[in-house]
């Protein structure tokens, strides 16, 4: 990333529209080299069991930086506040609401967005979640030009990223992020002096990163190793995976993939106790749970989960559902 040469233009108006922890390395990147007019980011919300409000932490960069910040409940029909800021450029990153046309219209310069995946691949909401659900090797950061379609923009950069087998969605996340930040640097200055290209997606070519349903969270052990080791930490950590032991829930945080096979055994059938967890049959092989966390407590390794149970002779065999 080289930004020597960037020539800002002089009053440029750029608005940030962003929400998650995801977006803050992105604005705090372009605080550090452009002049931010406005942040945008969904209302503040109330967390915890005593309902306490908690604001996104996109608007805590905005506190921190002295930056006007508008908080839309619904920025289909609240957009109007943001247009009368007469942005030259508005730029999106997980902000969590759709942009209407009547907005996206508004910047001389557009709208663009940040997306963590090489569109056309894993549109939508979760595409760091479901890259590794569905074994991607690779994965990345799109810049493109907004429409009111979801994700289906023209394209102006991309840079890939490998994913490695030891990544999470809570890794692959903070890489992808930073990548972001990045490759957002390095393309607007194109997007500033009208030299960006455009490249239109390839929409035969498309597929869907959707939001997470509590069904993606349960472990079906009918389902090869590699599967439930990529749902596994695909769900890491946020919001986990889980399946059934003794009528109650089992997260179920770290695994590990094990050579042995047991023909005789049920699925989800516990076969053994080791060093660093339990064994559990599934449709090809064993799995080692390393890391689980048993309803009403906190996380624990899967060694001390086994050992907490009367009789190691008891606890092998049992069946997790």
């Amino acid at each position: 990333m080289n930004l020597e040469n960037v020539n800002v233009e002089k009053g440029l108006k750029i608005i940030f529209m962003g929400t998650p922890e995801f977006s803050v390395p992105i604005l705090e990147g372009l605080i550090e080299h452009y002049k931010i007019r406005a942040i945008v980011t969904q209302p503040d919300r109330p967390v915890g069991r005593d309902g306490h409000m908690s604001y996104p932490p996109v608007k805590e960069v905005g506190i921190k930086h002295t930056i006007l910040v508008i908080q839309p409940d619904n920025m289909k029909e609240d957009w109007g506040q943001v247009a009368e800021l007469e942005p030259d450029l508005i730029i999106t990153c997980a902000y969590g609401q759709i942009l209407p046309k009547a907005l996206l219209d508004v910047p001389r310069l557009g709208c663009i967005n940040v997306h963590a995946s090489l569109l056309p691949k894993l549109r939508g909401g979760a595409p760091i979640h479901r890259a590794i659900l569905a074994g991607y090797k690779k994965t990345g950061v799109t810049i493109m030009y907004m429409n009111p379609r979801m994700d289906e923009g023209d394209i102006i950069s991309q840079r890939a990223i490998e994913i490695t087998d030891n990544d999470t969605a809570s890794s692959l996340h903070d890489k992808l992020s930073l990548l972001g930040r990045d490759l957002l640097l390095d393309t607007l200055p194109s997007i500033i002096d009208g030299t960006a290209t455009r490249t239109p997606q390839n929409h035969s070519e498309a597929t869907y990163g959707l939001n997470i349903k509590r069904e993606d969270e349960k472990i079906d052990f009918e389902r090869t190793r590699r599967e439930i080791y990529n749902q596994v930490r695909g769900l890491y950590s946020w919001p986990g995976s889980y399946c059934m032991f003794e009528g109650k829930i089992l997260k179920v945080w770290k695994c590990r993939i094990n050579d042995n096979y047991f023909p005789e055994l049920f699925n989800g059938q516990i076969t053994a106790i080791y060093e660093d967890g339990f064994g559990v049959k599934v449709s090809n092989g064993e799995l080692v749970f390393q890391e689980v966390q048993p309803e009403g407590k906190t996380k624990m390794s899967g060694a001390s989960f086994a050992n907490g149970i009367a009789s190691h002779s008891k606890f092998v065999g049992k069946i997790l559902s």
